[in-house]
């Protein structure tokens, strides 16, 4: 695992085995699988489709229950947790990003970046106030009062990262997030995920096929065999 001594990983998957069955057949996809995010550290996972990229991400997001192994959010062991508790620490500690922003098309971009508060249970008057604040650190404050059709696609995913680390989870985990987005807009968009990992020591784990962008990232990892392994 390394890093301190006395550090726990934010997420440790340990020894992940994941198979699906195809037809008469089982599909091995992960076969014990070891990673550990440790805060303010972003990891790059690039490996070829179909290797098992984001069954990794929702299994480490608790999206997904591994077949064997064991998946470690603050070094608390959580196979084992009923789905309510699993929850729970989706909606605390971990946050999602996908290729596609997914915002309600309905709501504000203020009211989108509030949505996941306010159904933590915050009041209305603090979510109002943390999304503002989230929404210009990002260069979208005049842009708050807007919703999605009215926002450029970079906007948008920008959008999406408020709203993933509105809960200030420990781990923010990004599926293919600038996969969608031309070079120019992809680099802005990936500037501010890199800057929030700075400011808040969030741990980030990226599935991404962009080389450029993996390498600006302090790790990189790949699936082999079932297996994660450290490219450098």
């Amino acid at each position: 695992m390394e890093q301190g001594a006395n550090e726990v990983p934010v997420i440790y998957l340990h020894e992940i085995k994941r198979q699906y069955r195809q037809g008469e057949a089982t599909l091995t996809i992960l076969d014990g699988a070891k990673l550990a995010l440790w805060a303010g550290q972003s990891v790059a996972l690039v490996a070829p489709s179909g290797s098992g990229k984001s069954t990794l991400l929702h299994i480490a997001g608790l999206l997904e229950t591994p077949d064997d192994g064991e998946v470690y959010v603050g070094g608390m062991p959580t196979s084992q947790l009923p789905d309510a508790d699993r929850t729970q620490i989706r909606r605390s500690d971990i946050g999602f990003v996908y290729q596609s922003h997914r915002l309600l098309p309905e709501f504000t971009a203020l009211e989108n970046v509030m949505m996941p508060q306010m159904i933590r249970g915050l009041k209305r008057s603090e979510t109002i106030k943390r999304s503002t604040e989230i929404l210009t650190y990002l260069g979208l404050g005049e842009r708050v009062n807007h919703r999605p059709a009215e926002l450029s696609g970079g906007e948008q995913q920008r959008v999406a990262i408020a709203r993933a680390v509105a809960n200030a989870p420990r781990a923010l985990l990004a599926d293919e997030p600038t996969g969608n987005l031309d070079p120019e807009t992809a680099d802005h968009v990936f500037h501010a995920l890199m800057q929030l990992v700075r400011a808040t020591r969030v741990a980030m784990l990226i599935a991404t096929h962009n080389m450029d962008l993996a390498n600006r990232m302090d790790r990189r990892v790949s699936l082999s065999g079932g297996k994660v392994v450290e490219l450098d």
